[in-house]
C-alpha cells in the first residue's frame, strides 16, 4: 500500500510543479492506468482520494476542457463503486454527473438542452452522435446510471431511464462490442432493473449478458457477477447463478485493464455466494 500511496503523491507533487513536464489529460491516464492495474481494492479505497484531488484541481484549473470533465466523471464514478458507504457513493456519483453533463454540455449541447424535455427529441440528439464520439457518450451514460442507482428515491429517475437506456441503444448499434462488451453489461444490467410483472424483459437482459461474455472472452468478471446477480435471481435459476459466480472465483484476475474490476468481482461473487439466496427464498415460502 505504500508504495502505491508513494506512486499518487508522485503524480501529484509532478503536476503541480511549476516544472512540470506531464500534461493534465497525460497524467489522468496514468492515474487511471494505475488504479486498473491495482489487484487490492483495499488500496484503491485508501488512495484513491488523491487521485480526485488531482484530477478536480486540474478542472478547476482548465473548466471547460471536456477532456478533463470527462475524465473527471470517470474517476468519481469508479471510486463511488468501490465504496461501501451509500451516502459517500451518492455524493461521489452526482459529482460524476455534473462533471459527465458539463462535458455533454460543452461537446454536444443538443444532447445537454434535451435532457429535461421529451423523448423523442433526447432520442433525436442522440442519434446523431457518430462513433468518433462514442467514448464520452459512453462516460456520460454510465454516470448517469451511477447517478440514478444511488438516487432511487428522486422521481425523475424511472421517468428518465427510457432515456438511459436508448444511449445504450444507439451506441450498441454503432458498436456491438464496444468497450469490450461493456456497453452491453450496462444494457442488461438497464433491461433487468424490472422484474417482468411490471414491463421489465428478462430475456432480453440475459441476450445482452450473454453478448458481453462474448466480447470480453470471459475475461471481464463483473459480467458474470452481474448476471447472476440480475438475471439468475430474478428467474429463479440457482444452477446458472452458482455456475457464474464459481467461476468467477476460479479465474485469474490478472487481466491488462480489467485487474482492479475483477478484484472486486471476486469479491462481490464471494458475497453472493455466502447470502444462500435461493435457500432464503424456500424459507420465505
Amino acid at each position: 500500500m505504500k508504495g502505491f500511496r508513494f506512486l499518487f503523491w508522485l503524480l501529484l507533487a509532478a503536476a503541480l510543479s511549476d516544472c512540470a513536464l506531464v500534461a493534465p489529460q497525460r497524467t489522468t491516464e496514468q492515474l487511471k492506468a494505475a488504479m486498473l492495474a491495482q489487484d487490492d481494492p483495499e488500496t484503491v479505497r485508501s488512495a484513491a482520494p488523491v487521485f480526485l484531488l488531482l484530477t478536480e484541481s486540474m478542472i478547476a484549473a482548465n473548466p471547460d476542457d471536456p477532456k478533463l470533465l470527462m475524465d473527471g466523471a470517470e474517476l468519481s464514478n469508479a471510486y463511488a463503486a468501490l465504496l461501501l458507504d451509500p451516502e459517500r457513493r451518492r455524493r461521489l456519483s452526482n459529482r460524476a454527473f455534473d462533471y459527465a453533463s458539463r462535458g455533454m454540455c460543452i461537446t454536444n449541447p443538443a444532447i445537454c438542452d434535451t435532457l429535461e424535455g421529451s423523448f423523442d427529441d433526447f432520442a433525436a440528439a442522440v442519434d446523431q452522435v457518430g462513433a468518433e464520439e462514442l467514448e464520452r457518450l459512453y462516460i456520460f451514460a454510465t454516470a448517469w446510471a451511477g447517478w440514478m442507482e444511488t438516487n432511487s428515491a428522486d422521481i425523475g429517475t424511472a421517468a428518465n431511464l427510457p432515456k438511459l437506456e436508448h444511449i445504450f441503444d444507439h451506441l450498441l448499434e454503432l458498436e456491438p462490442g464496444f468497450q469490450a462488451g461493456r456497453a452491453q453489461l450496462y444494457a442488461g444490467a438497464l433491461a433487468s432493473l424490472r422484474p417482468k410483472e411490471l414491463g421489465g424483459d428478462p430475456e432480453k437482459a440475459r441476450r445482452h449478458f450473454e453478448q458481453a461474455l462474448r466480447f470480453s472472452d470471459h475475461r471481464d468478471l463483473m459480467v458474470q457477477v452481474e448476471f447472476a446477480r440480475r438475471y439468475a435471481r430474478q428467474v429463479d435459476d440457482q444452477e446458472l447463478h452458482d455456475r457464474l459466480l464459481n467461476e468467477v472465483l476460479a479465474a485469474d484476475p490478472n487481466q491488462p485493464g480489467l485487474t482492479l474490476n475483477n478484484a472486486v468481482a471476486q469479491e462481490e461473487a464471494a458475497q453472493l455466494l455466502a447470502e444462500d439466496y435461493f435457500y432464503a427464498l424456500e424459507d420465505e415460502n
